[in-house]
């Protein structure tokens, strides 16, 4: 008879194994998700003394199907691939390619002026220059020392 030693924690660190797997392959930003829902494009944010940079990944979108709204505090950007079919031969297509609606809501660290909004779309990929307001560009927080020995 063989001796084995039990170890508790092993069925804890299977179990997070397989949660990480699972946000892993579900969340990814630029998958798509089963049965044809919403897909999140990917995106990038740089914040400057003067403004918000915005670079969202978005291919094969014509920029005619995009919906992009800007708000003070954030970036509403949507839009749909839609699906070019063409029937072969036999009745059958293959496909490998991703149809369907996306969208993407994204806070901005800072109030923006949305009047001032620059957009340029090349490429599949939208960059969005959103300035900020004059207060966020002045904003100063004096710190109070009191009681500190320095």
């Amino acid at each position: 008879m063989t001796l084995i030693r039990y170890n508790p924690w092993q069925e804890i660190n299977s179990l997070q194994r397989q949660l990480n797997r699972l946000f892993d392959e579900s969340f990814t930003p630029s998958k798509l998700l089963e049965n044809g829902s919403v897909k999140v494009t990917a995106a990038e944010l740089q914040e400057t003394e003067k403004a918000i940079l915005l670079k969202l990944e978005v291919p094969g979108i014509e920029a005619k199907d995009l919906d992009v709204q800007v708000t003070e505090e954030a970036v509403y950007v949507s839009g749909e691939r839609k699906s070019e079919t063409k029937t072969e031969e036999k009745g059958y297509t293959i496909s490998e390619f991703y149809y369907g609606k996306f969208q993407r809501v994204i806070p901005l660290p800072a109030r923006i002026q949305n009047t001032n909004v620059t957009a340029e779309y090349k490429d599949g990929i939208l960059n969005l220059t959103l300035p900020k307001t004059e207060a966020e560009k002045n904003k100063v927080v004096k710190v109070n020392l009191e009681g500190s020995s320095v």
